[in-house]
């Protein structure tokens, strides 16, 4: 089952992280069809947030056909994201460890990581469209 965690400094509401995180286990294998999502119990009371949160982000993934509500039981996956690229993340992860470690090494903090990690993968995104 998937955790939920929320990043205030992230500027992303609430319920748009909770949907993006389903979609990232998604795509990444690690939530199928038939998976359960947590109930929105478990989710208020984890991370400590509006119920009205956790509801509005299910029926997002809802109106996105990748999960449904089955009253009285819970919201249950219904699409998976993955596709033929799945088999490619086993070693694309082990560089990308590889790649952290040597980043550490060389004394970036989290931040530095990340920021040197987005501006490099925007610039390669837009040299790439045009």
């Amino acid at each position: 089952m998937i955790e939920f965690h929320l990043d205030s400094r992230s500027g992303v509401s609430p319920y748009l992280q909770l949907v993006q995180q389903v979609r990232q286990a998604l795509r990444l294998g690690l939530l199928r069809e038939g998976d359960q999502l947590p109930t929105v119990k478990e989710v208020v009371a984890r991370l400590a947030i509006n119920p009205n949160t956790v509801l509005k982000a299910y029926r997002e993934l809802e109106h996105e056909g990748l999960a449904a509500a089955r009253p009285g039981v819970g919201t249950f996956v219904t699409k998976t994201l993955t596709n033929s690229s799945l088999a490619a993340h086993g070693p694309l992860r082990l560089d990308l460890q590889r790649w952290l470690a040597k980043a550490r090494r060389a004394g970036l903090d989290d931040e530095s990581i990340e920021a040197l990690f987005m501006t490099t993968f925007r610039t390669t995104a837009q040299e790439d469209i045009a």
